[in-house]
């Protein structure tokens, strides 16, 4: 074994001193870090995995979709939002099978996806969007006040307009023709461009209420 000289002798004292002091302290802290990286590591892979499974019970909802497949769309739109509700595809989702109800007369069924999404949806857009879609249904529905009430909610300001549009299709259908026409000027205004078919829509429906 090589010589050591004094100092070196009495640093690995030292070392030894501190250490059979300090060690289980030591020991724990490396342990725990261990855990804890490990425990990250391990949450970082298990969230991958389920945006990939709920990424595919999307894309196949979807699929079924396009093909008409009726079954094959509520039994993706059913696992997604059993499995992976707290996914931003377990909305998308919501909202496809919402617009595939619509498209097939099954309006009931609509609602409660576009329903869910307002109540479980993690992303303020896509909620407005849920709430823009329920209230056209229910305005189609002749249920004005229904469809107010789902409006009520404050809007995203990139939603803003459309909301003030949708309350003014409602407020028409309730026979409130002054209150409709302020509901499409403030759409006019909150509009992000001041031209293009979204403002000519507007300028259609103020135009048809007359003065």
């Amino acid at each position: 074994m090589a010589h050591l000289d004094l100092e070196e002798q009495e640093q690995l004292d030292a070392f030894k001193a501190w250490w059979k002091r300090y060690s289980n302290l030591v020991l724990s802290v490396v342990v725990a870090t261990s855990l804890s990286f490990t425990g990250y590591e391990a949450w970082t892979i298990w969230q991958s995995r389920q945006a990939g499974e709920a990424s595919a019970l999307y894309e196949a909802l979807t699929k079924a979709a396009s093909e008409n497949d009726a079954k094959g769309v509520r039994d993706a739109a059913g696992g997604l939002l059993e499995n992976f509700s707290r996914s931003t595809y377990a909305s998308m989702g919501a909202l496809a099978a919402a617009r595939f109800e619509f498209d097939r007369g099954d309006l009931k069924a609509a609602k409660a996806q576009l329903q869910w999404v307002i109540d479980h949806g993690r992303a303020d857009e896509l909620r407005a969007l849920a709430r823009l879609r329920l209230a056209a249904v229910l305005i189609d529905e002749k249920t004005p006040d229904a469809a107010l009430k789902v409006l009520e909610a404050e809007a995203p300001a990139a939603f803003a307009a459309q909301f003030a549009l949708s309350k003014g299709d409602a407020l028409v259908v309730a026979g409130k023709s002054a209150e409709a026409k302020t509901a499409y000027e403030t759409a006019l205004q909150k509009a992000a461009s001041k031209t293009g078919p979204f403002i000519d829509s507007v300028q259609m429906r103020i135009d048809a209420l007359g003065h």
